[in-house]
């Protein structure tokens, strides 16, 4: 199923030839995943000597997979067939009570989303979230993540699971942002790299040696909780972060409330900057200084080669520029930081490189313990298209 799924059309020739299997043994397996609808004949090899062969490929709309994007503000929900091919995407507010009732709202977007491409919803596997905060793996709760109201006082996983009727798998969303900008973005064939998010919170993702680096305890890259910016001390800074009580969407706010007495938007104060407005140029220049400790700080502890900017904030040109100004003043290595390319469709990539990933395995690699079936890049007119 590997060979043809990166290289379909595939005859079955050449995947004996490259999986080592007899083309007698190879024939059988084919027969049978043709027959249970996996796979399909595509047409016949030509354009070279001797008799031409059947060629195979994966029947993409044998199964599908929801990817959620959850933040504190709104929920994006996509469907995703076996290639890769972005089939519909629903986007919505979030919850505002919560708990339950978001992961009763998840269930609801995959149900809309599955109406919209029009495909048959039993073919609906796999559901993985991207949500802010620290998953729990055994108790399926979601720690720190202070702006969704009670995800880390329910089974969040389970009621999730409940409400699409999938097996369903929570990651973190800046990890998440990180893997996609690693499959299809600005960080492909890069193995050190860490992405920051910046906007109603602030997080890093980090891929060391080419795997998600989540930690001991999965709280690895949580860079709100940085001992500098606020009192770390202070009991608040246990609740939402020192750091990002400075750097996210309310330390702008309050910071900019603080100079000049006027309570603006984020994208108010960014626009109040390019107006000539004295305070909000200051706001985003402490901001700016703030990030370059960050970006420091990884650059001290991981040496990463590529430091990624995301996020409804951490994206704009201005905090970029400022973060490259105020590096070189604050550490002596150099660290290319950048942009990175998928935008708010970050978290979704790599929801869908995960997901795809366990589906694959779930499906064709069963009965082989430790066996993965890796992802190809997408090809054209796949989420690699949608996303741009």
């Amino acid at each position: 199923m590997q060979s043809i799924i990166h290289c379909g059309p595939i005859s079955r020739a050449s995947i004996s030839k490259q999986t080592g299997l007899s083309k007698q043994t190879v024939s059988e397996l084919v027969r049978i995943l043709e027959a249970d609808g996996w796979v399909r004949e595509t047409g016949r090899t030509s354009g070279h000597v001797g008799r031409s062969a059947t060629t195979y490929e994966l029947v993409n709309d044998s199964a599908f997979m929801a990817a959620v994007d959850l933040g504190g503000t709104k929920v994006r929900v996509a469907i995703v067939d076996l290639a890769g091919t972005l089939v519909s995407e629903v986007v919505a507010p979030t919850h505002s009570k919560g708990g339950h009732s978001v992961a009763a709202q998840i269930g609801e977007l995959v149900e809309q989303a599955v109406l919209e491409a029009g495909v048959d919803r039993s073919k609906v596997r796999q559901t993985v979230v991207g949500c802010p905060g620290v998953p729990d793996q055994k108790s399926g709760r979601i720690n720190f993540a202070p702006n969704i109201a009670g995800i880390d006082q329910i089974d969040f996983r389970s009621a999730v699971a409940a409400a699409t009727g999938t097996q369903t798998l929570l990651e973190n969303d800046v990890n998440l942002a990180v893997l996609g900008e690693h499959w299809l973005g600005a960080a492909q064939g890069i193995d050190q790299v860490a992405l920051i998010a910046l906007g109603t919170g602030i997080g890093a993702g980090l891929i060391l040696n080419g795997g998600l680096l989540r930690g001991g305890t999965g709280a690895a890259g949580e860079l709100g909780y940085l001992p500098f910016g606020a009192d770390p001390f202070e009991e608040e800074s246990l609740r939402v972060g020192a750091f990002e009580r400075v750097s996210a969407t309310h330390g702008i706010r309050e910071a900019y409330r603080k100079a000049t007495g006027k309570d603006l938007l984020v994208p108010e104060i960014f626009h109040a900057a390019e107006a000539g407005d004295k305070a909000a140029r200051s706001v985003l220049d402490d901001l700016s200084r703030q990030l370059a400790r960050a970006v420091a700080a990884l650059g001290a502890v991981v040496a990463p080669e590529l430091v990624l900017l995301g996020g409804s904030i951490g994206a704009r040109p201005e905090i970029l520029k400022g973060i490259k100004a105020q590096l070189k003043r604050c550490f002596p290595f150099p660290i290319r930081v950048e942009t990175g390319l998928l935008g708010s469709h970050a978290a979704l990539s790599g929801a869908v490189a995960i997901g795809l990933t366990e589906l694959h395995t779930e499906l064709f690699a069963k009965s082989a313990p430790g066996a993965v079936v890796t992802l190809p890049t997408p090809k054209q007119g796949k989420l690699a298209e949608a996303v741009e």
